[in-house]
């Protein structure tokens, strides 16, 4: 799959999530023997964005979700997803939350969806906690088992990471580790700019 270059808004919020975040991607609120048990791989904060020709097809992520409900992307087609990765033992996640929060306020209208998904929680009261005490009012899958990377086609293979599907519900651009609310926008914007192209 070839991928497009950003707009040069995406670059340059790419450029200083890189900065800012680069250095706490190593970073962790648990010990290196944790994170090695449950899989954690850091990244750092590249983005890569995905031609509209050459994106796969229509990402199938489903589950339950921290509160007991059920979230299924088909039902929102036609709306921008964000999805993001995290959990309570990966340092960058907390170093991220306060801008997934900020741009979560910032989303207006019914075009962006914002969807966590809870990736090798120990349990569901963890994440429930976790997300409470961060600020994350959106839905967020809980996945013990790590299973949702199959459904978002292997792209998210850091944590954090970060995708925004297009509104076919294709996979549009990939952030690996730890964003800001500045990339985010930019690149949301950018995809939600497509249906105007």
């Amino acid at each position: 799959m070839t991928a497009r270059c950003p707009s040069r808004r995406s670059l340059l919020a790419a450029a200083g999530a890189v900065a800012a975040t680069g250095g706490l991607a190593a970073c962790s609120s648990s010990g290196a023997k944790d994170e090695q048990d449950l899989g954690y791989r850091s990244g750092d904060g590249s983005v890569t964005a995905f031609d509209e020709t050459q994106r796969g097809e229509p990402v199938e992520l489903a589950g339950e979700t921290l509160d007991g409900q059920t979230w299924d992307s088909a039902d929102h087609r036609g709306q921008v997803v964000v999805v993001n990765v995290w959990a309570s033992w990966c340092g960058p996640c907390a170093k991220e939350a306060p801008h997934l929060v900020a741009l979560n306020k910032e989303l207006k209208g019914d075009d962006v969806q914002l969807v966590g998904i809870n990736f090798r929680e120990s349990s569901v009261e963890t994440g429930r906690s976790q997300a409470k005490t961060w600020g994350f009012t959106w839905p967020s899958i809980y996945d013990k088992s790590g299973t949702t990377s199959i459904a978002m086609q292997g792209k998210m293979t850091t944590q954090p990471s970060t995708a925004v599907l297009d509104r076919q519900g294709r996979i549009a651009a990939v952030v690996l580790g730890a964003t800001t609310q500045s990339t985010l926008q930019g690149l949301i914007e950018d995809t939600l700019a497509e249906e105007d192209r």
